[in-house]
């Protein structure tokens, strides 16, 4: 069984950060799991809750937890910083306002095992305030979106996350690693098996029409880089529409 590092990355977030903990806890996988969590110096309780946990996760045979808190650039920076520390094969990150299935990291160890992907995922539950949605995950078609894709059922290799650090540029840092892992030829593989578990909320489903136009921005920004085609840009924009009116 391959070692899997998960990395979660907080701020203020005293309210849902106890349910990932938990949810890592739960965790059926009997290979060993590193659990960092990177707290950006929260001004609230989450630090002190994080640490709650230590002592118990660490009980558990083949566990190993850390809490670290201090000044970061954003979630990508930290992201970057946990990859660093990672001992795991795989690198798996889950958010402090989110959870996993008790299976997730079976699954996409198992997967791993199987298939030796740069980078995996699987499907995610999507919460908004007055229902669920499922997101299959799927191998890219024709277009090269984020609609067959969500950042929080992604595993990586500890590798691939080093070859092509996260550019801290702007909310879609997540989607530009993807970006290049798919034009430098890296390996996909995906799980239709549910994953992850994702509450809407943060900066990539806000919903106001100037935080649209803000993700609508970066995306294109990443589409440019990369060389694709400027129809890329209504692809986007009437994915954000739709974002927009369901959020």
């Amino acid at each position: 069984m391959i070692p899997v590092t998960v990395l979660t990355v907080s701020l203020n977030a005293e309210a849902t950060i106890s349910r990932a903990i938990e949810s890592m806890i739960a965790q059926t996988y009997e290979g060993d799991i590193e659990y960092i969590v990177i707290d950006g110096a929260s001004k609230d309780n989450t630090a002190r809750i994080a640490e709650s946990y230590v002592e118990r996760f660490n009980s558990r045979p083949r566990r190993s937890m850390r809490v670290i808190s201090e000044p970061d650039k954003g979630m990508y920076d930290a992201l970057n910083k946990g990859a660093k520390l990672a001992n795991g094969v795989i690198v798996g990150q889950i958010n402090a306002d989110d959870w996993y299935e008790p299976d997730a990291i079976q699954i996409m160890a198992e997967l791993y095992e199987r298939e030796k992907y740069n980078v995996g995922w699987g499907t995610v539950n999507l919460h908004t305030s007055w229902s669920s949605i499922k997101k299959s995950a799927r191998l890219p078609g024709m277009l090269w979106t984020t609609t067959h894709w969500h950042h929080t059922t992604q595993f990586a290799e500890k590798q691939t996350l080093l070859e092509h650090p996260y550019a801290c540029e702007c909310f879609a840092d997540d989607f530009e690693f993807l970006t290049w892992c798919y034009v430098n030829g890296k390996k996909f593989s995906v799980t239709d098996k549910l994953i992850t578990n994702f509450s809407f909320g943060g900066m990539s489903t806000k919903k106001s029409f100037k935080a649209a136009m803000y993700r609508l921005k970066c995306i294109s920004m990443i589409y440019r880089r990369y060389g694709f085609s400027r129809l890329y840009w209504i692809q986007r924009f009437t994915y954000e529409m739709a974002k927009y009116i369901m959020a």
